[in-house]
């Protein structure tokens, strides 16, 4: 079965959709350094030689070191590359999340963005969650300034429900959004049929369900036939499941990089995909 291998953010901005995430070159609980920095350098440079367009990375990964390592390893951009990163959670340590959606402190932190990834304006800025003690009309009236001032192009939200979409659609234009789906996690489909109907990018996170689909049984039948690995099916799935799905599977090593970005090489076929269509969990894909 054929897809679209591209997409385009807002009417005007094209990218690959199988993408690369980049919390994977932070430590654990996207904490501090992974490793010698020059890999990190290294599979973000191999990424965008391997044809990838949409690189997703965000403030508070590292925190800051995940920005840095981009502008390091990408600055000066290619043409056709889109930076896409985060803003609006604060991190005191490995473990500790803080969500600040108040006007002052989203253009600081946007604005901190635009120094490391050493950017005139950021492509797409995420709000990486909905602060409940801010009205959502202000932050994104933030983003929206932003947008306006030419600090940052498209806005972005991550971990939303599909009526928090539609709310937010009424105040501003919504490019993308971000939540937790894969093959074996669909609680977001209603998320992503509006996404559907409105043209909006959503960009999964943990597609390959942070490590456990790379050994799904079900997946490693289908990729026997395809000289294929489990991960490698999982992540073609979700190319074939929807047009606006746009993967960015993160890795800190050039051979897993090698790996996930095969997945686009891969044809499922109807019978292939109804099988894997089936896995969904009890409960995950409402009605």
């Amino acid at each position: 079965m054929q897809y679209r291998q591209t997409f385009t953010l807002g009417g005007g901005l094209p990218v690959r959709r199988l993408g690369y995430g980049t919390a994977q070159l932070t430590g654990p609980g996207y904490w501090g350094p992974r490793g010698d920095p020059r890999e990190a350098v290294a599979v973000l440079r191999r990424a965008v030689e391997r044809g990838v367009t949409l690189i997703d990375t965000a403030d508070n990964y590292g925190p800051s070191l995940a920005e840095e390592l981009v502008a390091e390893a990408l600055h000066p951009y290619p043409e056709g590359v889109v930076v896409a990163t985060k803003g609006g959670v604060v991190r005191t340590g490995d473990d500790a999340w803080h969500v600040d959606g108040r006007p002052a402190s989203l253009r600081a932190m946007c604005e901190a963005s635009l120094r490391r990834l050493r950017r005139e304006r950021i492509d797409l800025y995420q709000l990486h969650r909905l602060d409940p003690a801010v009205p959502m009309a202000e932050q994104l009236g933030a983003l929206e300034e932003l947008r306006t001032e030419g600090k940052i192009r498209h806005i972005g939200l991550d971990t939303v429900t599909a009526g928090q979409l539609a709310a937010a659609l009424e105040l501003v234009e919504v490019v993308s959004v971000q939540n937790r789906y894969h093959l074996l996690d669909r609680a977001s489909e209603p998320l992503l049929r509006l996404c559907e109907e409105r043209g909006i990018a959503f960009l999964p996170w943990f597609p390959l369900g942070n490590g456990e689909l790379a050994g799904h049984p079900a997946c490693a039948r289908i990729a026997a036939g395809h000289g294929a690995t489990p991960a490698q099916i999982a992540l073609a799935w979700l190319l074939h499941h929807s047009p606006v799905l746009c993967p960015t599977p993160g890795t800190g090593t050039l051979a897993h990089l090698e790996e996930n970005l095969d997945a686009t090489g891969v044809r499922l076929a109807d019978a292939e995909l109804a099988r894997l269509d089936a896995l969904a969990r009890p409960g995950d894909v409402p009605a």
